[in-house]
């Protein structure tokens, strides 16, 4: 970069001199040269550094954990769920801290968490080993003003499965695709509705496409289901299923559309959120590399097209992403494709570009 440029313009008055009265020979006093000096400095401007994700160093750590939640609930971020039976971690972000709250009753893991009247609902959630884990039978609630877990309402038996991407719109919770039997086999293109005042599931159309180890988000009355793939532990092929189509639900009409660009780098092990708008989908794993993705993109509807925003500082999948007062935050998952090494770092992108 070149230093800065000083311009300088000088005015000079010249002293005069001249005879008044050409026979007494009397001068004018002399007047010193007036030297007026301007200075211009010209200082050139430094383009505004792009917006970057940063890992934050808090007051203790979290448990590292991979498919699991991480969302917000009255001002602080909750990371719930993953592998084995593990407490809940409280982020404070005005102190910049981590506290322990209680762990859920069983194992809880491939879930999409939503919030509704300052409760979080574990919904479309899967227990127990690979690759035959099960689907959860109800909901599982966690109220963070007690620290206490309780069950909720039943899923029809026929209607059960796991890793489903989980919404809520005007008091109903949207369960949206998912897999019946684990990593097995099972996937389904479902979506489901839970009237959360009256208690009443509805069957509503399949989405065009199936697809698990995604998540969903709602703008304007749509809801959107991108990322994921059709597991495939029975035939060794899960990473290569991965589901490019981005499927949209239009609420009030009750119909389904598929946008016509498709996510550009497809991956499954994503996790979603809308913001500003738009419809996020961040990280991920698939077979074309062994590291994590660390990707995000962002679906304009308006536009109909996808941008990237900035890539995390550690790629991963399996996790959650949370928009708080400006600012994007993520936590946890897997480093790599598949299960290790489980993440436990925080990151944020401030502001949010």
């Amino acid at each position: 970069m070149k230093g800065p440029k000083f311009v300088l313009r000088f005015k000079l008055n010249r002293a005069e001199s001249r005879i008044s009265n050409p026979t007494s020979l009397r001068m004018t006093p002399f007047r010193p040269p007036l030297v007026l000096l301007t200075l211009s400095l010209f200082v050139p401007v430094a383009a505004a550094e792009p917006a970057q994700w940063r890992t934050l160093d808090p007051t203790g750590r979290p448990h590292p954990r991979h498919e699991a939640a991480f969302v917000e609930c009255d001002g602080k971020f909750y990371l719930l769920g993953g592998r084995r039976i593990q407490p809940v971690d409280i982020y404070d972000p005005a102190t910049n801290a981590w506290s322990t709250g209680q762990p859920p009753p069983v194992e809880i893991h491939h879930f999409q968490p939503v919030v509704w009247r300052n409760r979080i609902i574990l919904a479309g959630a899967m227990t127990g080993r690979f690759p035959h884990e099960t689907a959860l039978p109800r909901l599982v609630i966690y109220d963070p003003a007690t620290d206490e877990w309780s069950e909720g309402a039943e899923i029809p038996e026929g209607r059960r499965r796991g890793g489903a991407g989980a919404v809520i719109a005007d008091e109903k919770l949207y369960l949206v695709a998912g897999i019946i039997n684990g990593h097995w086999d099972g996937h389904v293109a479902w979506l489901d509705a839970f009237d959360l005042v009256s208690g009443e599931w509805e069957q509503l159309p399949d989405a065009p496409h199936m697809r698990d180890h995604f998540q969903a988000a709602v703008i304007d009355g749509q809801l959107y289901a991108g990322g994921g793939r059709r597991s495939s532990a029975k035939t060794k092929e899960t990473f290569s299923l991965v589901e490019p189509a981005l499927d949209v639900y239009d609420i009030a009409a009750g119909t389904w559309t598929t946008a016509t660009e498709p996510l550009p780098e497809p991956r499954a092990g994503t996790f979603s959120i809308a913001v500003a708008g738009k419809y996020l989908v961040a990280g991920g794993e698939s077979d074309r590399q062994k590291v994590a993705h660390n990707q995000t993109h962002a679906f304009d509807p308006l536009a109909q097209s996808w941008t990237e925003l900035p890539q995390f500082a550690r790629g991963r999948h399996g996790a959650g992403i949370i928009f708080y007062r400006g600012a994007l935050y993520t936590c946890s998952g897997s480093g790599n494709r598949g299960g290790q090494p489980e993440l436990d770092s925080l990151e944020t992108l401030q502001p949010y570009p």
